[in-house]
């Protein structure tokens, strides 16, 4: 399904359209939450963990305000088998960088265990920091920062609401795990006597007692010619700490233990010694797979407890006939061995020859580890993701801050002086330059009508408007704009900030040094092609909120996005328009800034609370002079010599006619005077 034929409002998918997504060797299983939570089977037949949709658990507003829905599948260990795009609206993958792109970031979950604490692009330090550290990092897409973080948060958020659903107990900190530092001299009798050593008997008798009232009740003659004999003779050592393991094994075992560590180092090895009839496994038993006639949970969440396939030789205190195996568990799934645990044996009974009815109970104990030979690491630092975004981005933001302070600053208290400088064009060029370059193409910080639009989108529907967190460094130049409103009106953002303008600009003075012919369009047209931009404006709030699945193809009015955050690679009818208006710039100064830009048109609606007249004017402005009017590309010096700040983009080229007495004819006129 791809976005052009979702919406957010579609219902979910059917058992159908999700069996289409699993990988091959999965089936779709039977329905087991309200939610659309389904089984997960394997190609043997067992239930192998849930598939589900994220939209109806976690529809967390994507940044165009639509969420972005994904099927998962996770299995009983708590781990990612895999995720897929069902459908989204983000601008950056719609229509620009693809959904392969939004995949391969997905793919990188497969594997991953939920418990796992994921961090969205580089870590804050070095690549040492990232190997030591205790948070999982996925590389992200640097032109869509914003969208993969958002699709991580609704991904954890939707799995870890299964995971507390079908999964309870499931750790919420790391467990504890073996402390290497902690060294004892223990033999068998201290484990013993000290009950690290457990062990559990289970006679005939009680065996039978459960079988009682079935069909299967008196089907086991050994049980009743012996029924004080023990059917279940089990012992239950954590061998996860050293000392532990060297009171138990042999000095050939502990060998083989020693590669099982390298090996599965985040597995807690559980030894299991049987001296009864029980027997722990079937006689059709594979090893290094979970034995059918075992099974285990802590609190409500089950776990595996795998064959660790070693060759178990105990010391000879140890108990020594019947049956010795090391199974081990994934700590990371949630397991924590000092805490107590359950672990059931099953007891079948048969009648019949051809096809036998099969009976079955549950003979259970519990067993916890001691505390002492094991650590509880602290929990890694989770910050929000938003201060998450920024601290990977530090460095790109404190020179922004910078930059925009020194801009900010400049044109607040230096205003005269910087319009009077001699090579003011080449120093304004270099600004732009650096807008065109640093904010633009290296901080993906170009502004679109999209963010608004999301905003709306998220509004009326209800949903948090947290995805605008997600991108800092935009955030950064949004806020200033928007304070900028109160001091310039638009012509901070449209005249300084925006990368696309500034690129307008530059093609503006080589159209004209190629000597190209300018169109300059009429005053009456001009006045009336500005209206344009409001009602592409108004256009796209009207489909934003009656069809907002066609918003993300409408805003592609906005050519920014072929130009600045895909640099140009895109398909070719994107391109085609977006060279389109940078052509159209070399004849007709930025006509897509000041005739169809919705951005432009927003910013000069915000520019309504400007709170002041920052241009100065003369009473001569206007009559007799009409320079500043006539040399404004922007058309925004009316005849009276008044500055329609709604139209002006603060270039300064008035103020710099206005401060020299060689070129504004009041000061000229004044100077002749002066000399008469």
């Amino acid at each position: 399904m791809t976005p052009a034929q979702a919406a957010p409002t579609d219902p979910p998918l059917t058992p159908e359209q999700i069996a289409a997504y699993l990988p091959v060797g999965y089936a779709l299983g039977e329905q087991v939450s309200q939610d659309g939570v389904y089984s997960l089977i394997s190609y043997t037949g067992v239930e192998a963990g849930y598939v589900f949709e994220t939209r109806p658990i976690a529809p967390l507003p994507g940044f165009a305000g639509a969420p972005i829905d994904m099927l998962v599948m996770i299995d009983h260990d708590a781990r990612f088998i895999d995720v897929k795009i069902v459908d989204h609206f983000e601008p950056m993958f719609v229509a620009g960088l693809g959904d392969a792109r939004f995949q391969a970031f997905l793919d990188q979950y497969a594997g991953q265990s939920i418990t796992e604490p994921f961090v969205v692009g580089n870590p804050f330090g070095s690549a040492k920091d990232q190997e030591a550290s205790a948070l999982t990092y996925l590389d992200g897409v640097s032109t869509a920062t914003a969208s993969v973080r958002i699709a991580n948060e609704t991904l954890l958020a939707a799995v870890k609401e299964v995971a507390r659903e079908r999964m309870q107990g499931i750790a919420a900190g790391p467990p504890a795990r073996p402390d290497p530092t902690v060294e004892e001299s223990l033999t068998w009798d201290d484990l013993v006597r000290e009950g690290i050593a457990s062990r559990t008997i289970i006679t005939n008798a009680e065996v039978e007692e459960a079988f009682a009232g079935t069909i299967f009740a008196g089907q086991d003659p050994q049980a009743l010619a012996q029924p004080n004999a023990p059917y279940l003779d089990l012992w239950i050592v954590d061998l996860g700490p050293p000392s532990v393991a060297r009171a138990v094994l042999s000095k050939d075992t502990l060998a083989e233990m020693d590669d099982f560590y390298q090996i599965y180092p985040d597995d807690e090895p559980i030894l299991l010694i049987e001296t009864a009839r029980h027997g722990l496994v079937t006689e059709d038993f594979i090893r290094n797979t979970v034995p059918s006639l075992i099974s285990a949970k802590q609190g409500a969440f089950p776990f595996a407890l795998r064959d660790a396939d070693l060759l178990v030789e105990l010391v000879p205190d140890a108990p020594q006939d019947g049956t010795a195996m090391v199974l081990r568990t994934d700590r990371r799934a949630g397991f924590n061995p000092i805490e107590p645990w359950e672990l059931a044996l099953e007891a079948k009974r048969e009648i019949g020859f051809i096809q036998p009815k099969v009976g079955t109970t549950s003979l259970t104990t519990t067993y916890a580890a001691p505390p002492r030979f094991f650590v509880t690491p602290e929990p890694p630092r989770i910050v929000p993701a938003w201060i998450s975004a920024i601290e990977q981005r530090w460095l790109d933001m404190t020179a922004l801050a910078m930059g925009l302070l020194a801009l900010v600053a400049v044109l607040l208290v230096r205003l005269d002086r910087l319009a009077s400088l001699r090579a003011y064009t080449p120093v304004r060029l270099g600004v732009l330059a650096c807008t065109i370059a640093l904010i633009g193409w290296y901080g993906q910080g170009q502004l679109s009508i999209v963010t608004p639009l999301g905003a709306l989108r998220a509004g009326t529907a209800g949903q948090s408007l947290g995805f605008l967190i997600y991108d800092p460094f935009s955030i950064l130049i949004w806020i200033v704009a928007a304070l900028g409103f109160f001091l310039w009106g638009r012509g901070l953002f449209c005249g300084w900030l925006c990368p696309f303008g500034a690129l307008q600009e530059f093609l503006h003075h080589i159209g004209r040094w190629l000597r190209l012919p300018q169109i300059n369009p009429s005053p009456k047209w001009d006045g009336r092609l500005k209206w344009v931009k409001y009602g592409v404006l108004f256009a796209l709030v009207i489909l934003t909120l009656l069809v907002p699945s066609a918003m993300d193809k409408a805003a592609e009015v906005e050519p920014f996005k072929t130009a600045i955050s895909t640099y140009f690679r895109r398909e070719w009818y994107y391109v085609a328009y977006c060279v389109f208006w940078l052509t159209v710039a070399t004849v007709l100064f930025k006509g897509f800034c000041r005739y169809v830009c919705p951005l432009g048109a927003l910013m000069a609606i915000g520019g309504l609370v400007r709170g002041r007249d920052w241009i100065a004017r003369r009473n001569e402005c206007g009559s007799p002079c009409q320079l500043c009017r006539v040399k404004c590309n922007y058309g925004a010096i009316t005849k009276t010599g008044e500055i329609r700040y709604d139209e002006c983009f603060g270039c300064l080229d008035c103020v710099s006619i206005y401060n020299d007495d060689t070129q504004c004819v009041p000061l000229i006129l004044k100077s002749k005077k002066e000399r008469a």
